[in-house]
């Protein structure tokens, strides 16, 4: 008796791959452009990188060329989940390579500040989205919405941070290694956790009744990716690293850290928490416990700011339509809810960076970086929209919040910066950072090559 096989999945089909490969050249190449030409005018690459999506999206192609626009990025979504799935995988690589590069001797002697600058940029932005959400106008809520629940939403989606962006304007910037660098990032990575953590709850409330359980079991798998990590991931990352190791090259490193990094993403994701903490906390592992050369991922360091990254924060401007903003109800809404973001997440930092010793300069940083939004402001009114919570006119609000904020955190880091004297702790962690940048030439073949 045969036994009867189910038929192979088919491929891609040939004009889909023919528009993926369109779509990944000409956003990478748009990126590249953009992105220096946001360096010329002193601003990191990822605001140019961000605005690609803008220009090649419904903000302004769709509506300048709709037919171009139609067939480029046909409205399929399958072929806008494969740009998703490329850029997701960016994404991930650049949060577990920043977490690498993080200083966690610095962040536990300083965890206080940390804390309390976490602490202020929550609870203000929070405070102020949900009084907010009770006062905008009922018309742009959608019908059936509970006012609870659209306050509540609005609200974590003013209190979070973009790690991403913030990460990236960093390294563009060559502030990593500086003490606001990694206050930033660690602040940032708190204000995250608890984002995603309400996220979760809100979701749930829009979806059905939440109860006590529902929150109990989103705070216990926090809980537990820290417990694990501290226990048995430590010595399962030292572990692998120390054999991959062992190869002259860098090419057995790179592959076990990506694994890593992956794997560890996918653990969260699975618990229902978003995938780039995850990352976040293995590339802190990597770093800590790993003991990894950073020469040996030169290579992944260069791959990833120079290809995925650019193409993720590309992309991520794609599903932007700020042509709602030409209502001036809706306009003069947007500014509002601008105007508290901006106001609720600098004041927060900077009464947190003040009360946890910090100076005035170092406040107005940390507020400044913290004030980027980015894209996990996107993936928020993403979900958001996709529940039911979020009309598209708010969702074009907290949009345009993101893009704003992203490109303002730049110019005022800058400003600031150069008020702050860089200390010899700095210098010893700046001259670590570079040697990210070397890949080391093993033998005179790998040198050649």
């Amino acid at each position: 008796m045969l036994l009867s096989l189910p038929a192979p999945v088919a491929p891609i089909a040939a004009h889909s791959l023919l528009i993926f490969l369109l779509q990944v050249g000409l956003l990478l190449l748009l990126a590249v452009v953009f992105g220096r030409l946001a360096a010329r005018f002193g601003m990191p690459a990822v605001v140019g990188e961000l605005f690609v999506g803008v220009i090649l999206g419904p903000s302004l192609l769709a509506w300048a060329a709709p037919g171009p626009h139609g067939w480029l990025f046909p409205a399929v979504a399958e072929q806008y989940h494969l740009l998703d799935a490329v850029g997701q995988i960016g994404v991930i690589l650049l949060v577990g390579l920043t977490g690498m590069q993080m200083d966690m001797k610095m962040i536990r002697r300083r965890g206080g500040a940390a804390a309390g600058v976490s602490f202020g940029g929550l609870v203000i932005p929070l405070g102020l989205g949900i009084g907010a959400g009770f006062v905008l106008p009922k018309m742009l809520i959608p019908d059936g919405t509970d006012i609870t629940v659209f306050a509540l939403f609005l609200g974590v989606a003013m209190c979070v941070s973009a790690i991403p962006v913030i990460a990236k304007t960093l390294i563009d910037m060559n502030l990593l290694h500086r003490n606001v660098g990694q206050l930033t990032l660690a602040a940032g990575t708190i204000d995250d956790a608890f984002g995603w953590f309400m996220l979760s709850v809100v979701s749930a409330m829009a979806v059905h009744a939440v109860t006590t359980g529902t929150v109990l079991l989103s705070l216990a798998y926090l809980i537990l990716i820290i417990v694990f990590a501290l226990t048995l991931g430590r010595p399962l990352v030292r572990g692998v690293v120390r054999v991959a190791g062992k190869s002259e090259g860098a090419g057995p490193t790179v592959g076990a850290v990506v694994v890593l990094v992956l794997l560890a993403s996918a653990g969260t994701q699975a618990l229902g928490l978003e995938a780039v903490f995850g990352a976040f906390v293995c590339g802190i592992l990597i770093g800590t416990a790993g003991k990894v050369d950073p020469a040996k991922l030169a290579p992944l360091r260069t791959v990833i700011l120079s290809v995925f990254a650019p193409v993720f924060f590309a992309t991520a401007g794609l599903r932007m339509d700020l042509t709602a903003l030409i209502r001036p109800q809706v306009l003069l809404t947007g500014l509002a809810v601008l105007a508290l973001a901006i106001i609720g997440k600098f004041a927060g930092a900077y009464a947190g960076a003040r009360l946890s010793g910090l100076n005035r300069w170092e406040g107005l940083a940390l507020g400044a970086g913290l004030n980027a939004r980015g894209v996990i402001e996107i993936v928020v009114a993403m979900v958001g929209l996709r529940l039911g919570i979020l009309s598209v006119e708010i969702y074009t609000i907290i949009i345009l919040v993101a893009i704003v904020t992203s490109l303002m955190a730049p110019p005022i880091l800058r400003f600031a910066m150069k008020r702050l004297e860089q200390t010899a702790e700095e210098e010893v962690r700046e001259t670590e950072h570079r040697a990210w940048t070397s890949q080391p030439a093993t033998n005179q073949q790998e040198r050649i090559l």
